[in-house]
């Protein structure tokens, strides 16, 4: 009877964290998210499952969840393995067609089923694709240019086959929403050549979020979110306010690609986008269901 008795108070406040959540699973009845899952977050068993468990809930809580993930770290493993070296360029993975290879079997084969799995696991229906699926995703080779900061003549730097999103054809992933499963993406794409590219994670899932004009779409990341200059973290950002930070040097470095992204999904129609640290438990439950944002949401302006 004491037993019972001491477990109230912790049931009381479990009960009162789930009327809490209510408005905010209304908020989000029947629309659709996209996450994208990666950097080291990945790589940690616990991490994974907790994952797993939020995507389930959300679908289970009337969400329509879209899960695109990367998997540089374990890219990076399998080159090494086989012997195959590789270099970066601006940030990205300079890309051959030994390497393509590697990537697609990596991302496309082991860590999208893994993936899969761990939500099979948790009690959800998932399916692993890739953008070639359904020709979901055609991509165009990626250029990038460098200026000098002696000369400030701009160079092209050769990328190989590392792709970025031409078009995205959403009726497969409609199809599939449709039927009640929840897509867990690989960022491999094809071109109109036929040729494999590899895409950058956050850029696919930008591209996805976009065509399919999703309420949200959340990066999780390895840091907490975006900083100011004082490491400190940034709640909201507007549009604008990302464009200025850029310029004055506040966002620099990988940070900036994503910000893009940002930017480009909510150009597309996304209504927000949120950057967050994956590390956190239960991360995407945090951002989503509770007045407790767990990193910086990014949107049109500033309400």
């Amino acid at each position: 009877m004491s037993e019972a008795a001491d477990a109230l108070p912790n049931v009381h406040v479990r009960a009162e964290v789930l009327v809490q959540a209510l408005p905010h699973m209304q908020r989000y009845d029947q629309e659709i998210v996209v996450i994208k899952y990666g950097g080291h977050a990945m790589g940690d068993r616990a991490a994974a499952e907790d994952f797993a468990e939020d995507i389930v809930l959300l679908e289970q809580s009337g969400l329509k969840p879209v899960v695109v993930h990367g998997g540089g770290p374990q890219i990076g493993r399998m080159l090494d393995r086989l012997g195959i070296k590789s270099e970066f360029r601006e940030g990205l993975r300079v890309t051959d067609e030994a390497t393509v290879e590697v990537v697609e079997m990596v991302l496309a084969g082991s860590i999208n089923k893994q993936i899969v799995g761990w939500i099979s696991a948790e009690g959800g229906k998932a399916i692993g694709l890739c953008g070639k699926d359904g020709n979901m995703v055609q991509a165009r080779r990626a250029t990038r240019t460098v200026t000098d900061p002696d000369s400030h003549i701009e160079r092209h730097v050769d990328l190989g086959l590392v792709g970025e999103p031409e078009r995205v054809d959403r009726s497969v992933l409609d199809a599939v929403l449709k039927a009640e499963l929840i897509p867990v993406l690989a960022p491999v794409a094809v071109g109109a050549d036929g040729q494999t590219y590899n895409v950058n994670a956050d850029t696919f899932a930008g591209a996805i979020s976009g065509a399919l004009r999703a309420k949200r779409l959340l990066l999780l990341t390895d840091v907490p979110g975006v900083l100011d200059k004082d490491k400190r973290l940034i709640p909201e950002l507007s549009v604008e306010d990302c464009r200025r930070l850029i310029a004055d040097g506040t966002i620099t470095g990988g940070m900036i690609p994503k910000i893009e992204t940002c930017i480009y999904a909510i150009e597309q129609g996304v209504e927000a986008v949120v950057i967050l640290d994956g590390k956190v438990p239960h991360a995407v439950l945090l951002e989503l269901f509770t007045d407790y944002g767990a990193g910086t949401l990014i949107r049109r302006a500033r309400a």
